[in-house]
């Protein structure tokens, strides 16, 4: 028990030592002093900006080194910005007015609805009846879990959703052993990879895309996220499949055949046989139609959260919605707003206060010494840094706040388009499988008791396997796929 305290102490101690080292410059400058607080180009970091950094880097040792929620150690963060006068309190408060908000808020309203009304459960259900072999199973699983990143707004709770299934599934199959193992894998990987494809797939989507408006002006729109994010997210599942199948069942294994029946979720809370119900023929249309107007956001122009919050009020409106607007509130997400809200604010305040731009020009001087090969080398260790901060930062929000911000600062100076290194690094985030605790879906599968669980050996070697192979995937993406939808690697 004493090395992680010494570790966190040692972490403390150099957190604040480096904080003071910025801050007191600052004051010193602020009083007639020397200006040792001058970039190499010139950038001052002002009073306001000292603190900010100060406090960044503590909250950045509270998400590493603590066991504080990290909501809890987002909203310390914020209120210690508003009293050093860091951040006024009004901009504060209206982060939670922001339209991400509102657009998570509504859209799990949505989810509620549709989750409750057993649709999701039927679909699923049928499209596991249809293989008859190992590789159908897992590739259809695949299929049906990407599909679900546009109709639940979370990870965790595209989780909780998928446990039935696989239970469903164990006990369909007594006598393979090997399947469950690998099945048991295969839920909590693609639901992880998956959620690239959509902007709701996860609350770290959302947070970059608000720091990279508050930086430059322009974050991602739904459609833009849809268009760079699904081939990804589809590509990237169906490759850690077939990784799976290789890896954790033999060819004997994947030859036999094999037959999930409907008979096998007759336990479920709803049928799955049948005619529709009428609440699931309401939630298929709500979820068509919001869907459908998402995508099509630059013909009519309305926006997302417009569209989400129609979307909501149809859900919970008498006779014609799919549930209750008590019961659908008690569903949304309140932890992972609090932590927007609150590090958008953060993130509002490094920008205000020019000490993004001031960590961008201090650590860029020695790096712009590499001359043409600095933007392609920064990108590729955006994507390894991004891979392998699971280890140290376990929330994937918390993630995506430590990192966008420098990111951003970083970017422009080498050549690179901030918007391109923030996607990258938010993709690549999206892999957080080497510790049972590294992500919630990992976690409610390895503690399920519907099933074998996840041995903390099998995540270890699956990510040897799974994080090159995401490098890869992710790195072609940046320097040949998305340029060619519309977003370029470099500026």
């Amino acid at each position: 028990m004493q090395r992680p305290r010494t570790r966190a102490l040692v972490a403390a101690a150099i957190t604040l030592a480096i904080g003071v080292a910025l801050v007191v410059p600052a004051a010193v400058r602020a009083h007639g002093g020397s200006a040792t607080d001058i970039s190499p180009t010139g950038v001052v970091l002002s009073v306001p900006g000292a603190l900010t950094l100060a406090i960044f880097l503590c909250a950045i040792w509270a998400w590493i080194f603590t066991s504080l929620d990290d909501t809890l150690v987002a909203l310390l963060a914020a209120a210690a910005l508003i009293l050093t006068g860091a951040l006024p309190a009004d901009g504060f408060f209206a982060t939670l007015g922001d339209p991400t908000i509102w657009l998570l808020i509504c859209a799990s309203i949505i989810a509620s609805g549709v989750a409750g009304s057993g649709l999701a459960l039927r679909g699923a259900a049928h499209l596991v009846a249809v293989a008859r072999s190992p590789r159908a199973l897992a590739h259809l699983v695949t299929a049906g879990l990407v599909v679900t990143a546009f109709a639940i707004p979370a990870t965790s709770g595209r989780a909780v959703l998928a446990l039935p299934i696989y239970a469903a599934i164990v006990a369909a199959l007594p006598e393979r052993a090997a399947l469950h193992r690998a099945l048991g894998l295969l839920f909590p990987t693609v639901i992880l990879l998956s959620a690239v494809g959509s902007l709701l797939g996860a609350g770290a989507h959302l947070i970059t895309s608000q720091l990279l408006a508050e930086a430059t002006g322009e974050g991602f729109s739904f459609v833009t996220w849809l268009v760079l994010g699904l081939p990804l997210a589809v590509v990237s599942s169906h490759l850690a499949c077939e990784l799976i199948l290789f890896r954790f069942t033999d060819r004997a294994e994947r030859r036999a055949p094999l037959s999930v029946t409907l008979a096998a979720f007759t336990g479920a809370a709803t049928p799955v046989t049948g005619k529709l119900s009428r609440g699931e023929w309401r939630a298929l249309a709500l979820l068509g139609a919001v869907i459908a107007l998402w995508s099509t956001e630059p013909l009519h122009g309305i926006s997302p959260e417009v569209v989400a919050l129609l979307g909501a009020l149809a859900a919970a409106a008498p006779k014609i919605g799919i549930t209750q607007l008590g019961t659908a509130v008690k569903q949304i997400p309140w932890n992972l707003l609090l932590f927007l809200a609150a590090t958008l604010a953060l993130g509002m305040a490094l920008t205000m206060t020019g000490a993004v731009a001031w960590i961008g020009d201090v650590l860029l001087s020695p790096v712009q010494q590499w001359g043409a090969a600095a933007g392609p080398a920064f990108l590729l260790l955006v994507i390894a840094v991004s891979l392998s901060a699971h280890l140290v930062v376990q929330s994937r929000s918390a993630r995506s706040a430590v990192l966008i911000p420098i990111i951003i600062a970083f970017a422009p100076g080498l050549g690179v388009d901030p918007a391109a290194a923030a996607f990258a690094s938010t993709a690549a985030a999206g892999f957080c499988h080497t510790l049972p605790s590294s992500a919630k879906p990992v976690a409610l599968f390895a503690r399920t008791e519907t099933g074998p669980g996840i041995d903390p050996r099998d995540l270890f070697s699956l990510s040897a396997w799974l994080a090159p192979l995401m490098f890869v995937c992710i790195a072609l993406c940046s320097f040949l796929l998305w340029p060619a939808l519309g977003l370029p690697a470099f500026l």
